[in-house]
């Protein structure tokens, strides 16, 4: 998490749960997390099982250059990249994980900004389907973050992180150096340190499915 205000979110969020795999939509106080809340959002669940903003930060609405509320979160990505997001979304709507993505957003000009996601489960109603809770920020903050809009956007990392594990301070690390206790999504393309093989057949052991560019490391929570 390259942005403080993804950690803050993030630290929240696992404080708020305590023993839980995921804390209530209620108990979500915004006064606790005001310096983030800018840039946090809640998505919704629609009738096209798909993810809308329900509530977006005027940071997040800025780099847009449009109100985001009622908006297709999923509507957000290239096409390519929807299968793998949709995957990750379960993980953390089924299994109660935290994922983090990284992404390019391109302007109608081609200037480019990256940035980075944070998603954590949420319940609402005794469900961890229906919403979730996130952040989004640019890392650089260009200048022209809110003159020009994002209107293009490509997956370079996605990552999961077991809230619960005891080597949370490891699953921190880059990608390049992961342990196999947890589950990585990682970029064939990414700047993920050292250049590494391609990720086909196995990796520490076991099998890794490839969506469009991205490899899906299942690495288990042991």
């Amino acid at each position: 998490m390259q942005k403080t205000t993804t950690r803050t979110l993030y630290d929240y969020w696992n404080t708020l749960r305590g023993a839980r795999s995921a804390p209530d939509r209620r108990d979500i106080d915004p006064t606790r997390i005001r310096t983030a809340l800018a840039n946090t959002f809640i998505l919704e669940l629609n009738d096209k099982n798909e993810y809308d903003f329900r509530l977006a930060g005027s940071h997040l609405c800025s780099a847009y250059c449009r109100e985001l509320k009622g908006r297709s979160f999923s509507a957000l990505w290239d096409k390519r990249d929807r299968d793998a997001l949709e995957t990750l979304i379960r993980a953390v709507t089924e299994d109660h994980a935290a994922a983090l993505v990284t992404f390019q957003g391109t302007t109608p000009i081609a200037t480019k900004v990256a940035m980075e996601v944070l998603l954590l489960p949420i319940r609402h109603n005794g469900s961890t389907q229906s919403r979730l809770l996130g952040a989004m920020s640019a890392i650089d903050d260009p200048y022209w973050l809110g003159v020009q809009p994002i209107m293009e956007q490509r997956i370079t990392g996605l990552r999961l992180i077991w809230p619960d594990d005891v080597s949370l301070a490891d699953m921190a690390r880059d990608v390049a150096a992961s342990v196999p206790r947890e589950v990585v999504f990682a970029s064939a393309g990414s700047p993920a340190g050292p250049a590494r093989p391609p990720l086909a057949a196995t990796v520490f052991g076991r099998a890794a499915r490839r969506y469009a560019h991205l490899a899906v490391i299942d690495g288990g929570r042991s």
